[in-house]
């Protein structure tokens, strides 16, 4: 079939419409939602597929979600004939998911009399409780079954109406089955908005438009790339970086590539075959999130505006050896892979960026999301509570600027909580929040500063820390020095009043009382340049 001939204004109008429609999705979610973790943090990712589950359009949301979301649409595809009204809801790492709080719904649209869908749209938001070993779902677990509930691709809503069976089955595997609710009602929403901006878009179009508006979209990421690459120098560029460890053993875990570009081919190949096995800690990561960071680093080469399609991912051969660090196979816990392993997997691949183009590349950010969960009962209620946060750090400096500090960087795009909504939510007390002055690297160009945060406990509570770069820094570039590492102390309140210090490992849980003072301090992002 002859495909349509595209006016680039049309492509230009129909590229901020599917944009505009996966933003709205998030806004939908991000204002019904319950949770602060969602409400506050934005801690969510909406997306909008074709029919073939090819990616169009992504909101300006969370790279990790992003990147590894379309193995998650595919999975629910290949399992379930979704029909008109349905809505599948899937966490499952290991088909195409990125860990367990992280609960994504997938919903076909239909247009007209089609039996096919013409489109799907997703959303993708972290729970901060879906049960496991530790409140918050995120602590050193050692298989992925004490890390939470694992749902496959099933349906949560039937021909518009919501699985009760199936949602009771959810919510009596959680701590807080009444947020969750709400969370996941908020996400069952945000679908349907997609759907019926989506068919008032297809309304617009004859269907061979349509076709040819895709198919050209997708096309136009791809060029986008392999016209960066062509401007790249031609070989093979190594690099390694290292997680501090599993949080069961001491043993530091090698994460390595070896970035193959070919201008000619407007191609490139990256290779991790030299990395770690698989653990038995948390910090394993699947496949779909080395991707993931994969599709974020492509996704730097271009301008900020350009569509973030499939399509981005054509000039890319990925190589992974089943079994590792990198691409873990069940049962291997993966909480932190998501968070911390997807960090050093970017930290690896601008590594070797930087030796092809040394001027486009900054030094290493925080390099960590200093994942904190604490779990209790909220003396105010008297029911359980579940808080889960991730904290910035310093970004690295590049050629030409200073880093920014306190920012979320690279995998994460999230807010934090306001210290209002905080207290209000938590049986917390915020006792500092600000700069940790000194924590970025020296150089021509100084890295940013990491944050130092001071949580004073209002209750009984367990404590559970998901974090790294305390022993490998983040790395400076071009002669810039490392960040500072980052560091937790607790600060136990014992009968005399007075606090004695406890330094925290990065991956770890502890009981803690209230009155007890959790600082968490954060790694300060790499200079650039000889200062």
């Amino acid at each position: 079939m002859t495909r349509l001939t595209v006016d680039p204004i049309d492509l230009a109008i129909f590229q901020s419409a599917v944009h505009s429609i996966a933003e709205e999705m998030g806004a939908a979610l991000r204002r019904t939602a319950l949770s602060p973790n969602i409400k506050e943090r934005r801690d969510y990712s909406c997306a909008v597929f074709d029919g073939r589950g090819r990616v169009i359009a992504m909101g300006d949301h969370m790279p990790v979600h992003l990147g590894s979301m379309p193995m998650s649409v595919l999975a629910a595809i290949d399992a379930i004939k979704l029909g008109r009204g349905d809505i599948a809801v899937l966490n499952d790492p290991y088909a195409g998911g990125t860990h367990l709080p992280d609960i994504t719904m997938v919903m076909p649209v239909f247009h007209d009399a089609e039996q096919e869908p013409l489109f799907y749209v997703a959303n993708r938001a972290h729970h901060a409780d879906v049960g496991g070993t530790y409140p918050g779902s995120m602590g050193p677990a050692r298989e992925i079954f004490q890390e939470g509930i694992r749902i496959p691709p099933v349906r949560i809503v039937r021909g518009g109406q919501v699985d009760r069976e199936m949602l009771d089955l959810i919510l009596f595997n959680v701590r807080t089955p009444q947020e969750r609710e709400g969370d996941l009602d908020a996400q069952i929403g945000a679908c349907r908005v997609g759907q019926d901006r989506l068919l008032e878009l297809a309304a617009k179009y004859e269907p061979m438009k349509l076709c040819a508006l895709v198919d050209e979209l997708l096309d136009y990421s791809e060029r986008l790339v392999r016209a960066e690459l062509r401007k790249m120098p031609a070989g093979e560029f190594c690099a390694e970086d290292w997680l501090d460890e599993d949080g069961v053993t001491d043993n530091p875990c090698r994460i390595a590539v070896k970035l193959t570009i070919d201008p000619a081919e407007a191609a490139i190949t990256a290779d991790f075959d030299g990395s770690a096995t698989q653990v038995n800690g948390s910090i394993n990561a699947v496949r779909a999130i080395t991707l993931s960071a994969c599709f974020y680093i492509l996704r730097c080469l271009i301008a900020e505006d350009a569509p973030a399609t499939a399509g981005i991912l054509r000039p890319l051969t990925l190589v992974t050896r089943p079994g590792t660090i990198v691409d873990a196979h069940p049962p291997a816990p993966v909480a932190g892979g998501n968070v911390e392993t997807s960090q050093r997997i970017v930290d690896v691949l601008m590594r070797a960026l930087a030796l092809a183009v040394p001027d486009r590349v900054p030094a290493a950010s925080a390099g960590t999301m200093s994942n904190l969960t604490i779990g209790g009962i909220d003396p105010r209620s008297v029911r359980p509570f579940t808080y889960y946060e991730t904290t910035a750090g310093g970004m690295g400096a590049r050629n030409g600027i200073d880093g920014i500090s306190g920012v979320q960087t690279h995998m994460t795009n999230s807010l934090n909580t306001p210290i209002e909504a905080l207290e209000y939510a938590y049986p917390f007390r915020v006792r500092r929040y600000g700069y940790r002055e000194g924590s970025g690297g020296n150089g021509a160009y100084r890295g940013g500063d990491g944050l130092v945060r001071e949580i004073e406990l209002l209750a009984d509570a367990q404590v559970t820390l998901l974090a790294d770069r305390r022993k490998f820094r983040p790395y400076g570039l071009a002669g810039g020095d490392d960040g500072v590492a980052g560091k937790a102390t607790l600060l136990r309140n014992n009968l005399s009043n007075s606090l004695a210090s406890e330094e925290l490992p990065g991956k770890c849980s502890r009981q803690a009382k209230a009155g007890d003072v959790l600082r968490l301090e954060t790694p300060g992002g790499g200079g650039w340049g000889k200062a």
